[in-house]
């Protein structure tokens, strides 16, 4: 076949020339040409180490015959943002790595790529790149960091923070868990956004099988970013290209799969967004058919017992398909150049389960421990939920696995706010009462960027008396550690002038999970018909006025101009 860099070799004279400046040897011009892309930098643990990865992968490339050449984007920490308005800018990271890693691949045209991150924003925008680019590509993650003292993990620090402040711990304890929590590099430990979407990008078929969420200290992780080089080479050279393997039927495993690990609201967010990039449309209907039935397996955190590199160790994304391989396709093609079911067969022949199960055996445990039977699961409606009504007519977003059964059917009273400080001030100094539903509005992503709503999420759900009684609504959206009674991705937002503006104090709030319904059901108090609820929120809508732009310049003026849906997947338009 022909190479795209030969090509461009032929009527690029100056091409040479720069590359032999660069430090290329003369007999790199001719091989296949792999650019190796990934978020290394300073910013936080989950890209701090890559750069190690990235030389392993280049040593594969070397191997099969290729040459690597180095591109960075790196990304930013939703944790660091966390608690000022640096989290408005997490959402739109995404959009801006991705259009980084467009210029990257199409001003000098490569052979095939691979494709490296690690964390919440990062994984996505490759995922989203690789397909909106399209030359052969392969992606390899960072995997997760060590656990602390007493399988300490990051998620956790939001509830001690929220309990420090209560007084119910000591601010030296509170020091302690902070000092500990991160003991490596890595994604953080729990099945947060960014452990979901490495999973993600393997169920997708665009990773090594096994690779996913490796722990990152371990050489397995190493061995898989060469390897990940290697294989690079031969899908350049056989041009199998992404849209050869992502199609529908891959979303929809990569949907099964993310059921079956009660995996993070953000998807919602994100796999719509990759799929745009595919040019294959799925939306919050999609999660939401697939989900019902689908068994629930999973035991890590924040929904279970144990931190995220335990799911490695019990055999990662390949026992997950095992368990649910009726549900799956498996004749999808994936970067391995076999399909789903072939991948799935030769990991049994060539020893994977038996390493995994040796790590298992060093930590006291055994694979259901954390990774239950498909016949023995800890749910089988899935973990994701969509729901619809007058408060949200496009929808809104609930994962019902960290939600208590107390909150399933409720009827609360609307204590709405138009950002998250004042919420969370409420929720902290008592204000917020048993029956309350606290609204978060204008945090959409035309109203702010569309920031997570983490610690008040994390203050309630610490709240054994409020967690089990009230609600917390949003058009924003939340960490994929949160848990608790919270709803998020209400649409239209309030920026839009949706529902979720018009919500008056006292006004009633019906939340009915299994009928799938989020609406308003009275005013001040008193039960309404639907009839009247729908003529009260007219006239309000009459008097509604937009809030002026929260910003007037920059990236976040480009990305609320621009934004869709978060029901579609909140990428700019």
């Amino acid at each position: 076949m022909k190479l795209r860099s030969q090509e461009l070799r032929k009527i690029a004279p100056e091409l040479d020339p720069l590359r032999l400046g660069t430090g290329w040897k003369l007999e790199d011009l001719s091989k296949p040409q792999i650019m190796i892309e990934s978020t290394f930098g300073d910013s936080h643990p989950g890209s701090g180490h890559l750069l190690e990865l990235v030389e392993e992968a280049r040593k594969g490339v070397a191997q099969a015959g290729g040459h690597g050449a180095r591109y960075f984007t790196t990304d930013i920490c939703d944790g660091e943002a966390q608690g000022h308005d640096g989290i408005n800018y997490s959402l739109a990271s995404r959009d801006m790595i991705a259009n980084m890693i467009e210029i990257h691949a199409n001003a000098t045209p490569f052979d095939g790529g691979v494709f490296i991150a690690s964390c919440d924003k990062g994984m996505p925008a490759h995922l989203m790149g690789v397909g909106r680019v399209n030359i052969p590509s392969i992606i390899v993650t960072g995997g997760v960091m060590d656990a602390g003292p007493d399988l300490l993990t990051l998620e956790q620090i939001g509830k001690y923070s929220a309990m420090c402040e209560r007084g119910e711990i000591t601010e030296e304890q509170l020091t302690y868990y902070k000092h500990n929590a991160c003991p490596s590099c890595g994604a953080c430990s729990f099945m947060g956004t960014a452990s979901t979407m490495q999973i993600m990008a393997e169920a997708l078929g665009l990773m090594l099988p096994g690779s996913a969420l490796m722990p990152a200290t371990s050489p397995d992780l190493r061995e898989a970013a060469r390897k990940a080089g290697e294989q690079a080479v031969w899908l350049a050279l056989h041009d199998l290209t992404p849209d050869k393997i992502v199609t529908m039927e891959s979303f929809e495993n990569a949907i099964m799969v993310h059921a079956a690990i009660s995996g993070s609201t953000n998807s919602l967010l994100h796999l719509p967004a990759i799929a745009h990039e595919f040019g294959i449309e799925i939306d919050g209907d999609t999660f939401d058919r697939l989900h019902r039935g689908a068994h629930y397996l999973l035991n890590i955190r924040p929904a279970g017992e144990w931190p995220a590199q335990y799911f490695y160790y019990a055999g990662g994304v390949p026992t997950i398909m095992e368990e649910i391989k009726d549900m799956l396709h498996l004749d999808v093609m994936t970067v391995t150049g076999k399909t789903l079911g072939e991948n799935l067969e030769d990991l049994k022949k060539n020893g994977f389960y038996d390493k995994c199960d040796s790590y298992l055996a060093k930590v006291g445990l055994k694979r259901e421990d954390v990774i239950r039977p498909f016949d023995k699961p800890f749910g089988t409606d899935g973990s994701i939920a969509i729901l619809y009504g007058n408060l949200c007519p496009e929808g809104a977003v609930v994962k019902h696995t960290v939600v208590p059964k107390e909150m399933f059917e409720a009827t609360l009273k609307a204590r709405p706010f138009d950002c998250e400080e004042d919420a969370i001030h409420a929720v902290l100094t008592h204000e917020i009462q048993p029956g309350d539903a606290v609204i978060i509005r204008y945090e959409g992503p035309k109203g702010s960027g569309m920031p997570e709503m983490f610690y008040t999420t994390e203050a309630i759900a610490s709240d054994e008396e409020l967690g089990a009684s009230i609600a917390l609504l949003t058009d924003g959206r939340f960490s994929g550690a949160s848990k608790g009674p919270a709803i998020g991705h209400i649409s239209p937002e309030a920026a839009q002038g949706g529902p979720i503006a018009l919500v008056e104090e006292g006004d009633l709030i019906e939340v009915n999970i299994p009928k799938r319904i989020l609406r308003i059901v009275g005013i001040a108090g008193e039960k309404k018909s639907p009839e009247e609820i729908d003529e009260i929120l007219k006239e309000r809508k009459s008097r509604w006025t937009p809030k002026p732009a929260k910003y007037q310049k920059g990236v976040l003026k480009i990305f609320s101009e621009r934004a869709v849906s978060p029901m579609k997947g909140g990428y700019m338009e």
